[in-house]
C-alpha cells in the first residue's frame, strides 16, 4: 500500500511538473478600445501578443480570425521572397523608375528596397514580384504559410486586388516567426527585413512595422502590423480597420489607433 501511494505521488509530481511547461495563452478582451475606432469613424479589430506573459489582448476578437487583403503589408513577405530568390541582392540596390507618374510623388524616381519599404512604393515591389515569377512565388508563399497562399489575380497584383487574404491573427503568427528567425528564409534575408522595418528606435524600445491600404468587398481596408521589442519583452500587434468611405483621416487612423492603444497599455515608455 505504501509503495502504491508513493507511485501515485510521483505520478502527480510528474504531471504537475510537465504541465508547468505547457502554459496556455491567456486572453484579455478590451471592448473599451472601441473609443479609438469611433474617433475616426471606422470599424476594425486589434490584437496584441505579449510574448513574456503568453497573453493575447483583443478588441473585436471575432474579427481577428477574418481574412482580408494584405495590401502593402505583404511587402514584409515579398521582401523575404525577393531576397532569397536573388532577384535583388540587398536593400541598397537601386531599380530605375519606369517614368510613369503615380499618385504618390515620392514613388516617382529611382529607388532601393529600403526606401521602397518605407515609402510603400508599389511599383518597386511589383517589379520584384515579376522577377520572382508565379511558380517560385506560389511555392515560397506556401512554404512560408502566408495567409491563404492564393496568388490568383496576376503576379503583380495578387496581394492588392487578387485572391491573397490574411487575418489579423495570421499576421501576428507570421511576425512571431520572423522575429524568432523561424521562417523558411535565410537569416541574412530576415535580418535585412528586420532592419528596414524599423519605424521608431528609442532607448527603451524599438518599433518595427508596416502599413497597408486596400479595398475589398466594397470596403476600404487599412492595416498597421508589427512588433515592439523592449529590454525584456516583445509585443506583436495587428490593427485592421475598415470603412465604406475613405475619409481624409483614414490612413492616419491605422497608426494613431495603434499608438493610442500601445500607449494605454504602457508599452511605449
Amino acid at each position: 500500500m505504501q509503495k502504491k501511494r508513493l507511485s501515485i505521488l510521483i505520478l502527480l509530481l510528474i504531471l504537475i511538473s510537465s504541465s508547468s511547461f505547457n502554459i496556455l495563452p491567456k486572453d484579455v478582451i478590451r471592448n473599451d478600445f472601441k473609443k479609438y475606432y469611433d474617433k475616426f469613424n471606422v470599424q476594425g479589430s486589434f490584437v496584441i501578443y505579449n510574448q513574456k506573459e503568453a497573453e493575447y489582448t483583443y478588441y473585436n476578437k471575432e474579427q481577428t480570425s477574418q481574412a482580408f487583403t494584405p495590401a502593402s503589408t505583404f511587402k514584409i513577405c515579398n521582401t523575404l521572397i525577393s531576397l532569397d530568390s536573388k532577384v535583388i541582392n540587398d536593400e541598397n540596390v537601386v531599380i530605375k523608375w519606369d517614368g510613369k507618374e503615380r499618385q504618390n510623388s515620392v514613388w516617382n524616381h529611382d529607388t532601393n528596397m529600403r526606401d521602397a519599404f518605407k515609402n510603400s512604393t508599389v511599383w518597386f515591389y511589383q517589379e520584384l514580384a515579376r522577377r520572382v515569377g508565379e511558380t517560385r512565388m506560389r511555392n515560397l508563399i506556401k512554404k512560408a504559410r502566408y495567409g491563404n497562399c492564393d496568388i490568383s489575380g496576376g503576379i503583380d497584383a495578387f496581394w492588392l486586388s487578387g485572391g491573397l487574404r490574411i487575418s489579423p491573427n495570421q499576421q501576428i503568427e507570421f511576425l512571431r516567426k520572423l522575429q524568432g528567425s523561424k521562417l523558411p528564409f535565410s537569416k541574412s534575408s530576415m535580418d535585412i527585413l528586420k532592419d528596414i522595418m524599423i519605424v521608431e528606435n528609442k532607448s527603451n524600445y524599438v518599433v518595427r512595422a508596416k502599413t497597408g491600404s486596400g479595398k475589398q468587398d466594397g470596403k476600404y481596408i487599412g492595416w498597421y502590423v508589427g512588433y515592439v521589442t523592449t529590454k525584456d519583452n516583445i509585443f506583436y500587434f495587428s490593427n485592421c480597420i475598415q470603412s465604406t468611405e475613405k475619409n481624409p483621416d483614414f490612413n492616419n487612423a491605422r497608426t494613431e489607433i495603434t499608438n493610442s492603444i500601445l500607449d494605454e497599455i504602457g508599452i511605449l515608455k
